[in-house]
């Protein structure tokens, strides 16, 4: 399902291949020989996305740009099953296994590894070839990877990288944080009322 969103419609070359049931929103570009599959939703919210080739996007899994972070996925790269990625710049040849989480303003280099249910959190940078192990994560430049037992080192990284202020525009200490967090979100969210279907008449509509 391919959507117009904010004026801007995706671009999807000639030789990549999208499943029916893919969501493909806004001002999104896709490479040659890229493979969108089942379920996978692809949504630029104010912000592009650039995939290069050869590109796969495993089932259910989510690629989402914002206003103040686009996304870049090089070339080569694999999107997991259930992975999202939001806002990040990918370098090429990167495997993102099922359940890797890529947050807004992470960089993730070349021939990278985001294995089973890992996280690359906000700003992180990971150097070319850095392996997160499961269920690890990976927090701040130059970049630390702490397992899951390492509470007291993750939770002390929080504050430094202000998630909600940066992702939703809220001051964490504000004391209806949740109130004024989902009221701007959804406000945000809202736009897509006005989104236009493009391939109602068939799975070629929006390529080019």
């Amino acid at each position: 399902m391919l959507y117009e969103h904010l004026g801007a419609r995706p671009r999807i070359h000639d030789t990549a291949v999208v499943a029916p049931t893919a969501v493909i929103s806004g001002d999104v570009e896709i490479g040659p020989g890229c493979q969108v599959l089942h379920g996978a939703v692809i949504t630029a919210e104010g912000g592009p996305i650039r995939i290069g080739e050869h590109v796969i996007v495993m089932e259910n899994a989510l690629i989402r740009a914002t206003a103040a972070n686009a996304v870049h996925i090089g070339s080569h790269t694999l999107v997991g099953t259930l992975a999202s990625v939001a806002g990040a710049t990918v370098g090429e040849e990167v495997f993102f296994a099922s359940g890797a989480r890529i947050f807004n303003g992470a960089l993730v280099g070349d021939r990278c590894e985001v294995r089973v249910n890992a996280i690359v959190h906000r700003r992180a940078v990971l150097p070319s070839g850095t392996v997160v192990p499961i269920g690890w994560v990976a927090v701040g430049d130059p970049v630390q990877l702490l397992s899951p037992d390492q509470e007291a080192e993750i939770s002390a990284a929080q504050p430094e990288l202000d998630f909600p202020g940066h992702v939703f525009g809220v001051d964490r200490d504000t004391p209806d944080l949740m109130v004024q967090l989902t009221e701007r979100y959804g406000s945000s969210l809202a736009r897509h009322a006005d989104d236009v279907r493009l391939d109602v008449d068939g799975p070629a509509a929006g390529r080019g």
